[in-house]
C-alpha cells in the first residue's frame, strides 16, 4: 500500500489507550484547540519546527544544524548561553562562569517563514533532538511494519493499534487503511477520536475498528465551543451514532479545574449517557488534568493557552475530587472510573 498519511509521534509499548500492550500512532492535524491540550504539535495539519534550546549543544562543539541546512543562511537563530560548571560549594548545582569566560551559542529560534515547504535538513541533522519537526509521511506499510514487530506483545497481553491524534478522523482514508492493514493481520484496533468530524467519515474508520475511545469535555454547547473552539453537537450526536452502530465505546471525561468539573455537569453527562447512549457504554473514565506539554508550546513559539500561573491541585486533592465525581456517575448507574489504567472487558 503507497497512500501517505501524516504523523507526528508513535508510541510503542503504551497501556493507557486501549486494553493490552499497544502501539500508539498519533495523526497530524485536529479541529478542536482544547485550552488545556497537552500535543500542540498535534494540532496543525502542517509540519511544524520544534526547537528545545535546553538541548542544543552549541555552535562550538556541533554546528551540524547549521551546515545542513540547504539555504545561503540558515533561519536559525543562535544566542549566547553563559559555560555552565558544577558549583564545588554546593553539588548538583549548575552556576554561570564569570563572564569573561567563553559562551556558546545555542539554537533559541528560527525564522520559520524563511524555511522551505517539507524541509527537514536541520532536525535530521541534530544528534541531541534540540531541533524536532513535527510532522512526517508515512506509508501504510512502513507504519504496519512497525505495529506488526511486536505483534507477540499484542497476543499474550490482549494490546494491538491504537490511532490517535490531533485526530484521527482529519484523515480518515488513510486510517481505514491502516486499519484494514491491522485487521488482515489479525491485530486489535483502537480508535481514539473526539468524534467531531462528518459521519461518512467516521463510519468509514468503524469498519476496521474494534474499539472506540472519545471524550465528553463539556454538556454546555456555549461553554465546549469557548473551551475548545467548537461547539459539542456534532460531536455528541456522533456518540450517538457510535453506540446505533454497536461499535465498543469508552467514552473519557478530562476533569478541568475551573471548566467542566461542577456537579451541574457531571450530573448533565451522566443523563446523556444513561439517556441518549442507554449506558451502553464500557466504561466513563475520569482523567486528571495535568500540566503537561508547555515545554512543546514553547518549542513552537506559542503561548499556553491557560495561562502560565494555571496549575493542576496536588495529587491528594484531585485523586479525592475524581473519586467523588466517579461515585456521583456511579450512584446514577454510570459504570464511571477514576482514572485511565482501571481494567475492563472490550
Amino acid at each position: 500500500m503507497n497512500k501517505h498519511g501524516r504523523v507526528f509521534n508513535i508510541q510503542r509499548f503504551t497501556i493507557h489507550d486501549g486494553p493490552g500492550i499497544r502501539t500508539e500512532i498519533f495523526f497530524k492535524g485536529c479541529s478542536l484547540c482544547c485550552r488545556w491540550c497537552s500535543n500542540p504539535e498535534g494540532v496543525s495539519h502542517k509540519p511544524e519546527l520544534g526547537i528545545f534550546p535546553s538541548k542544543c549543544i552549541g555552535l562550538d562543539k556541533c554546528a551540524l544544524c547549521a551546515t545542513a541546512c540547504p539555504q545561503k543562511r540558515s533561519p536559525l537563530v543562535f544566542m549566547d548561553n553563559p559555560v555552565t560548571s558544577r558549583d564545588p560549594a554546593c553539588p548538583g548545582i549548575v552556576a554561570q562562569e564569570p563572564s569573561t569566560q567563553s559562551v556558546n551559542k545555542i539554537v533559541v529560534s528560527a525564522e520559520r517563514e524563511q524555511c522551505s515547504p517539507g524541509c527537514t535538513a536541520c532536525s535530521d541533522a541534530c544528534p541531541a533532538s534540540a531541533l524536532i519537526m513535527w510532522g512526517k509521511e508515512m506509508t501504510v506499510d512502513e507504519l504496519l511494519k512497525i505495529i506488526v514487530a511486536d505483534r507477540s506483545l499484542y497476543q499474550k497481553s490482549g494490546g494491538g493499534v491504537t490511532l490517535s491524534g490531533g485526530e484521527v478522523m482529519l484523515q480518515w482514508e488513510f486510517a481505514r487503511d491502516l486499519l484494514s492493514a491491522c485487521k488482515k493481520s489479525y491485530i486489535h484496533t483502537c480508535v481514539e477520536s473526539a468524534l467531531h468530524c462528518r459521519r461518512e467519515d467516521m463510519e468509514a474508520v468503524y469498519e476496521f475498528s474494534d474499539l472506540i475511545i472519545t471524550d465528553i469535555k463539556h454538556m454546555d454547547n456555549r461553554l465546549h465551543e469557548l473551551y475548545t473552539g467548537v461547539g459539542n453537537k456534532l460531536i455528541l450526536e456522533n456518540i450517538v451514532r457510535t453506540v446505533e452502530l454497536n461499535k465498543k465505546l469508552i467514552i473519557r471525561i478530562p476533569v478541568i479545574p475551573d471548566h467542566n468539573d461542577s456537579l451541574a455537569n457531571i450530573h448533565a453527562t451522566g443523563e446523556f449517557i444513561l439517556d441518549g447512549l442507554k449506558n451502553r457504554v464500557i466504561q466513563v473514565q475520569l482523567l486528571p488534568y495535568r500540566k503537561m506539554g508547555t515545554e512543546k508550546y514553547d518549542s513552537l513559539n506559542r503561548l499556553y493557552p491557560l495561562g502560565d500561573d494555571f496549575s493542576p491541585p496536588e495529587r491528594a486533592v484531585w485523586e479525592k475530587n475524581l473519586l467523588d465525581l466517579s461515585r456521583v456517575l456511579k450512584k446514577m448507574g454510570v459504570p464511571a472510573v477514576a482514572g485511565s489504567n482501571v481494567k475492563y472487558t472490550a
